[in-house]
């Protein structure tokens, strides 16, 4: 149920963006302010019209930032971040190592996975906490 979810605001996810920043360097900036906003809306609009899983709503995160591209620098880093928090917040954990969860969002950044491709790499490697 939505009601059921912790939601990732947009205040953490600009929190999550810099903290990668400051750990891992890069460009200080939101590019498009309404890109971060529409990606923090996609999962949302899941739930508003549908029954999406924890995978789903996690990919829909993801790929919303990574791919909206609405900060300067640090988009894949902060795109994992909050995927990853969203699913902690809920009760879930990431099951995969740190090269494949780089290799995974490389690609998802390059084009290379649809969303469908992401959620399906999420139901693999999500486990209950």
């Amino acid at each position: 149920m939505a009601a059921d979810w912790i939601w990732i605001d947009r205040a953490v996810a600009l929190a999550a963006h810099e903290e990668q920043l400051a750990e891992h360097g890069g460009a200080i900036g939101v590019r498009d302010p309404n890109m971060l906003d529409s990606a923090m809306a996609r999962p949302l609009n899941l739930v508003a019209y549908g029954e999406p899983d924890a995978a789903d709503l996690a990919a829909s995160y993801a790929f919303g930032i990574a791919r909206n591209h609405p900060f300067v620098d640090g988009n894949k880093r902060t795109a994992a971040v909050v995927s990853e928090t969203f699913l902690v917040l809920n009760g879930y954990r990431l099951d995969c190592s740190d090269v494949e969860l780089v290799t995974t969002f490389l690609a998802l950044a390059g084009g290379e996975l649809t969303v469908d491709a992401l959620t399906a790499w999420f139901r693999d490697h999500i486990v209950a906490a």
